[in-house]
């Protein structure tokens, strides 16, 4: 398998990769936003003149900690996403560059063999 063939197979897991990456950041930015609802759900319910939040305040306000920390902690595992999204990105475009010089220098070699080949022919014509 030449250089180039492993290359073009390396954009490929590299372009998955990012993808990976790009989902899972947006399951973790849906479940920040998700409890953040949650926890704006409970403390309006804690608000109203409802005799449940007022028989169980403690319970209502744990919920509501435990929402927060939540959306807190789906944050910042989508803040480490970004990072990984901007890594993969990174070794995405330094294969596709590498890839674009292999291409190039192939190109070059059977440009330089093909005119080889005509000079050749025409010093075997000469003859």
């Amino acid at each position: 398998m030449s250089r180039r063939d492993r290359l073009k197979k390396l954009i490929v897991v590299q372009e998955q990769l990012k993808a990976l990456h790009e989902t899972r950041h947006a399951g973790f930015v849906a479940n920040a936003i998700a409890a953040e609802a949650e926890a704006q759900s409970l403390s309006d319910s804690f608000d109203s003149a409802d005799g449940i939040s007022q028989l169980f305040p403690e319970l209502y306000h744990r919920r509501i900690k435990e929402a927060i920390d939540k959306k807190q902690l789906n944050l910042g595992l989508a803040n480490v996403e970004v990072g990984k999204i901007a890594t993969a990105t990174a070794r995405t475009n330094m294969v596709e560059r590498a890839y674009r010089d292999v291409r190039r220098q192939d190109e070059r070699d059977s440009a330089d063999r093909e005119r080889l080949e005509i000079i050749e022919r025409k010093s075997a014509e000469d003859k």
